[in-house]
């Protein structure tokens, strides 16, 4: 075989293992894995797995969903995502505002809920192959920031009334607040002091680790320090095992004083297709706008973990490996999943990529076998860990930064956050109209600073494209061409970066106009790309020039010679 041909296999099998390593970024990380991490990332995934099982019976409420679909959801991204993620913190899983997504279209019936993962991950994974991650940079953060807030108060409010153990109250917003606060004296005192007890041992708990020391002091505060670490961030599930212990006991005195999950499937879940059926099919039609916050969520979740710890991510990756997760976990009855920006920040500290398999084990574990003990676990303590999920989302101090970066970022804002009480998805795509809107109004009301040294000086402060000829020829028409006498315009070009035919056409009509004025329309700075394509266009009368005071100095030329 001739050198020539064995050097074109050679760069042939290169780039096939480079593509393979772009698909499965496994094998870039992996050969690289050291024996010594397996330790932390046992302690980081045991961790993880116990903030885990707790918050996914939790989201699982949130969805309407019986508890055991919230674990079933939660095991298949930590493999999945070992094998295509490009983040070594992000951990996917029941999320609580997907959890609310869910429950918004599938109104809680799982089969559907099964499907809408399936449809999710299809949409999702095509997105991916198809190089469209940047279809997701169109969602502003106002409208993210709008939607977050708005998302975590219907579940925050939507919990109050496990913690007051009420039965009957609508899902609909505004009829939840009428009805919880309607039927407040027909709480059950057992919940409710379970229930806020709950709540102020989490906060507790979260506080406590916040307001940790440093790590420079001596041994024995250190141990100290992460006995109190790993204890704050086991919260949740030392709160709900404590609390399913409590409401056991009262149940084996005969006194069942508190409202527990019930019965719940035991085992592993069946792998088996999705269901399919025409109503199933007629209730996801309208899933879009979650897929694409899904998709949101996941890349935020993605982009904050690697620029704390000085990583890259891949857009597109990202989206291919959610949407193998959400495709996979229907196959064993799972919900949609997106990444936990809590259970990340918690992976981000303390372990690898590797950690996600020691939490999914957690998971399976939990299910296998300790399905029957949460019969025993009260609602008022699940309830007690969403609402603590969700408050730190409600990010009150982001409305003051934009009123005082720019105030105009509100009106998403304001949007998103009121649609959203009406309808979850309306609120995303509200948001992102008005966000659209305000993107188109800019394009088409470009910045036009005006200056007179004796000619007229036109510096556009923006590029120009179509939607911006009409306002340009309009200025250029009302201060110079309609004024007597008719006055010269130097158009400083040097922020335009393309032009459209649209633009060509509108500059060619005003060149004529200028020219039956016997006045001049000068070009100046005018980037390389764009004199190009102008001098490629032929316009009669065009002239450019290179700086803004040669185009000053050929006008004051053409004056004497008069």
């Amino acid at each position: 075989m001739d050198r020539p041909l064995l050097g074109r296999l050679s760069a042939w099998g290169c780039c096939s293992f480079n593509t393979l390593k772009a698909w499965l970024p496994i094998l870039s990380w992996l050969p690289r894995y050291k024996l010594k991490w397996l330790q932390m990332d046992l302690l980081a995934g045991l961790t993880v797995g116990l903030t885990t099982v707790p918050q996914a019976l939790a989201y699982a409420e949130v969805a309407g969903l019986p508890v055991q679909y919230g674990l079933y959801s939660a095991f298949m991204g930590g493999f999945i995502y070992t094998l295509l993620g490009t983040s070594k913190d992000v951990t996917l899983g029941p999320t609580a505002i997907m959890s609310l997504l869910c429950f918004s279209v599938v109104g809680g019936e799982p089969h559907q809920a099964v499907l809408l993962s399936l449809l999710c991950g299809v949409i999702q994974a095509l997105m991916a192959l198809l190089r469209l991650g940047f279809l997701l940079d169109f969602i502003s953060f106002p409208v993210i920031k709008g939607f977050t807030c708005a998302a975590a108060i219907t579940i925050g409010f939507g919990q109050v009334k496990n913690i007051l153990g009420l039965q009957g109250i609508p899902h609909e917003f505004v009829l939840e607040v009428y009805y919880t606060f309607y039927k407040i004296p027909e709480a059950r005192i057992g919940d409710v002091v379970l229930g806020l007890l709950c709540l102020a041992l989490l906060v507790m708990l979260f506080f406590m680790k916040t307001s940790l020391g440093s790590d420079d002091a001596p041994t024995c505060s250190r141990v100290a320090r992460k006995l109190v670490w790993t204890v704050a961030t086991m919260r949740n599930a030392l709160v709900v095992m404590a609390a399913s212990l409590v409401a056991f006991s009262w149940n084996a005195y005969g006194h069942p004083v508190f409202t527990v999950t019930g019965e719940t499937s035991q085992g592993l879940p069946p792998i088996r297709p999705p269901p399919t059926s025409d109503t199933t099919a007629n209730g996801t039609v309208v899933s879009f706008g979650q897929i694409v916050e899904n998709g949101c969520l996941i890349l935020t979740s993605c982009l904050s973990s690697a620029s704390q710890n000085d990583y890259r991510i891949d857009a597109n990756q990202e989206l291919l490996a959610i949407g193998v997760t959400n495709i996979m976990g229907s196959f064993v009855s799972a919900y949609p999943v997106t990444g936990s920006f809590g259970r990340t920040a918690v992976n981000s500290q303390t372990g690898t990529c590797v950690v996600m398999e020691f939490r999914g084990v957690i998971v399976l574990l939990s299910l296998a076998f300790l399905m029957p003990a949460f019969y025993y676990i009260p609602k008022a303590s699940l309830a007690a860990v969403i609402i603590c999920a969700v408050a730190p989302m409600v990010d009150y101090r982001v409305v003051a930064k934009m009123w005082k970066i720019r105030k105009l970022d509100l009106l998403p804002f304001v949007v998103t956050f009121l649609m959203s009480f009406w309808q979850v998805q309306y609120g995303i795509v509200g948001g992102v109209a008005v966000s659209g809107a305000l993107l188109l109004f800019n394009l088409a009301r470009p910045q036009i600073k005006v200056s007179d040294h004796g000619m007229l000086v036109m510096e556009l402060g923006s590029g120009l494209s179509f939607p911006a000829t009409e306002y340009l020829s309009h200025i250029i028409h009302t201060q110079a061409l309609q004024v007597a006498p008719p006055r010269s315009v130097v158009l400083d070009c040097h922020h335009v970066s393309i032009v459209d035919y649209s633009v060509i056409s509108e500059l060619g009509d005003l060149l004529k106009q200028f020219k039956l004025r016997e006045v001049q329309l000068v070009f100046s700075r005018m980037q390389p790309s764009v004199l190009e394509v102008l001098l490629a266009a032929g316009l009669q009368g065009f002239r450019y020039t290179d700086s803004v005071e040669a185009a000053l100095q050929m006008e004051s030329e053409s004056l004497l010679n008069v």
